[in-house]
């Protein structure tokens, strides 16, 4: 083995040891939660976090409010550094909203009580809302 080149398995590893160990979720404990609240999948289908995976399969990973679509291309039992862990996989994932796009939540301090009725109509006129526009 050369060195700085990471250790490497033939055959399959767990789903929830891959993911932690290509540096996709921070723990491995953070992994096996999003496998099992189903916000992984496996060629289409939901992964169970000792699913085995192999080279040539596709996962697809809901962490952070962002979805992450990433084909194996490479198997490793341990987790590697981050240049080792971007030729694991194949990134197909869509690119992250700009800031932009994200909701601001309005922030009211703490005390201040009830919003009135013109602090209501400003923060809906923040969040691009109309007068009409309320849910039902």
């Amino acid at each position: 083995m050369v060195s700085g080149e990471a250790p490497q398995a033939e055959g399959s590893v767990r789903v929830d040891s891959w993911i932690w160990s290509v540096r996709l979720t921070k723990t491995r404990s953070q992994a096996a939660a999003a496998c099992r609240a189903g916000h992984v999948r496996v060629n289409g289908d939901r992964a169970k976090p000792a699913q085995t995976l192999h080279v040539g399969d596709e996962v697809r990973l809901r962490h952070a409010g962002r979805d992450r679509i990433v084909v194996v291309s490479r198997i490793v039992k341990k987790r590697v550094g981050p240049p080792v862990a971007a030729e694991c996989f194949v990134d197909n994932s869509p690119p992250p909203p700009p800031r932009e796009a994200v909701i601001q939540v309005p922030v009211r301090d703490r005390g201040t009580g009830r919003p009135t009725k013109r602090d209501r109509r400003e923060m809906e006129r923040l969040q691009g809302r109309g007068p009409g526009d309320h849910p039902a």
